[in-house]
């Protein structure tokens, strides 16, 4: 091996001439359905392009549609069949909501309510409907940072709901102000259910622990129509004795919302979730550097952050996910600095304000995500030991190198999956 670097070095001394001037560095970026590519030019300057307006206008609403509503990368990222699932999914419930319409306005003759303020009363009843479908559409669009933090999505679900609610117990203090106090509760509401059912698959994947997705779904939907059942019948009794007037609703009101939240926020302490996101990867390498451990999602759950899961923890390099390379790389010269340090890998990390920042390739994996994550937290801990010099990166991928195959088997083992890293929809990049 140091034979043919001997030769290397010596032919590059014989032949200056040859070497071929560097060409300017460039990358892509895609985030919010845009497709940039950043350029250094010959002087260093860095030039944007928008590559996705040379497109068709068609084409651009087509693929803003498709990510509104259908899941990141399709069709790559969905089994077969889903699409024909998806259109008669909508035929439902078109259908069902138009019928909706008509038994609510039939429901509204039958109690003897006049024609003509029977309609306008049911306009303003669908009207008041219709904005929880608008919550529905605009908390669709937030389905990647669910996937990555959906315990903090569920127990935000649940706040949203008593909100509404809550708005709801109070519009009889202003009946003039019915429809903007009702709609407003129906709008929260509707955020709700999405980010409910949005992260109730992750949740129960977590206690799978046999492939029995299915069976722990179906259990789980009983216990909660049973005990529902349960509720609607206190409810019931509540609101026949105690709740009979509208000061009664004041006291129990707020003391079964912070029941049902204090509820949800230790159901969601409980879960397991073993998927790795930014603030599970970090514990897990924080505590690999104390301990010499892995520790596995049950040794981690009681320890998540579900108000704020984008904390960074300085045992593991004060890592942070997901910012624009644009906003890290100054110059051509970093780039290659770190395409050098790092060859071969789906991931670059830059040290910028006391923060270490790791920008992934869009293919990379959780094991990728993994590996620039030790990097960091070796690069920080040799930092402390007084190095200061560029080697000190160098050495800390070394280290990794040779840690890593161990490192992986035993996470493995400890039941987390590697196969993806969910970031919440972080900036990534391709050269």
């Amino acid at each position: 091996m140091d034979s043919l670097l001997d030769r290397m070095k010596a032919r590059m001394k014989k032949e200056p001439e040859r070497e071929e001037p560097r060409g300017p560095d460039f990358w892509v970026e895609t985030s919010d359905s845009v497709s940039r590519l950043y350029r250094f030019d010959a002087e260093g300057r860095l030039s944007v392009k928008v590559l996705s307006d040379s497109r068709p206008v068609i084409h651009r609403m087509v693929e803003s549609f498709l990510n509104k509503f259908f899941p990141s990368g399709y069709p790559y990222s969905v089994n077969e069949g889903y699409l024909t699932y998806t259109q008669f999914r909508a035929l439902q419930h078109f259908s069902s909501a138009a019928l909706s319409v008509l038994s609510t306005q039939s429901l509204l003759f039958a109690a003897g309510l006049r024609p003509t303020p029977a309609q306008a009363t049911a306009v303003s009843w669908i009207l008041k409907d219709g904005m929880q479908h608008a919550g529905k559409l605009i908390c669709s669009s937030m389905g990647a940072s669910m996937d990555s933090e959906p315990k903090s999505w569920r127990i935000l679900a649940d706040v949203l709901y008593d909100l509404g609610t809550g708005l709801e117990v109070l519009s009889p203090l202003c009946p003039h102000l019915f429809l903007e106090v009702a709609g407003l509760g129906n709008f929260a509401k509707g955020m709700a259910v999405v980010a409910a059912r949005a992260t109730r698959l992750p949740i129960y994947s977590s206690f799978a622990k046999e492939g029995n997705l299915s069976d722990l779904f179906a259990k789980g939907e009983a216990i909660s129509t049973l005990f529902n059942v349960v509720g609607m019948g206190a409810g019931i009794q509540l609101a026949s004795t105690v709740c009979s007037s509208l000061q009664g609703k004041l006291i129990v009101a707020p003391l079964l919302s912070a029941i049902h939240i204090y509820s949800v926020t230790e159901e969601m302490r409980a879960a397991p979730v073993n998927t790795l996101n930014p603030q599970r990867t970090a514990m897990i390498v924080a505590d690999f550097l104390k301990t010499g451990r892995i520790s596995s999602p049950a040794d981690l759950r009681y320890r998540e952050n579900l108000l704020f899961p984008d904390r960074l923890i300085e045992e593991a390099g004060n890592v942070k996910v997901g910012l624009p390379l644009r906003n890290i790389v100054q110059n051509p010269s970093k780039i290659e600095e770190l395409r050098e340090i790092f060859p071969k890998e789906k991931f670059l990390i830059s040290q910028k304000n006391k923060k270490t920042h790791m920008i992934l390739e869009h293919s990379a994996t959780g094991e990728d995500a993994l590996r620039g994550w030790l990097v960091a937290a070796f690069t920080a801990e040799m930092e402390k030991s007084g190095s200061t010099s560029r080697m000190v990166m160098k050495a800390a991928y070394e280290k990794m190198e040779t840690l890593f195959p161990m490192f992986l088997s035993e996470l493995k083992t400890r039941g987390w999956h590697t196969e993806q890293f969910l970031d919440g929809n972080g900036c990534r990049f391709a050269f």
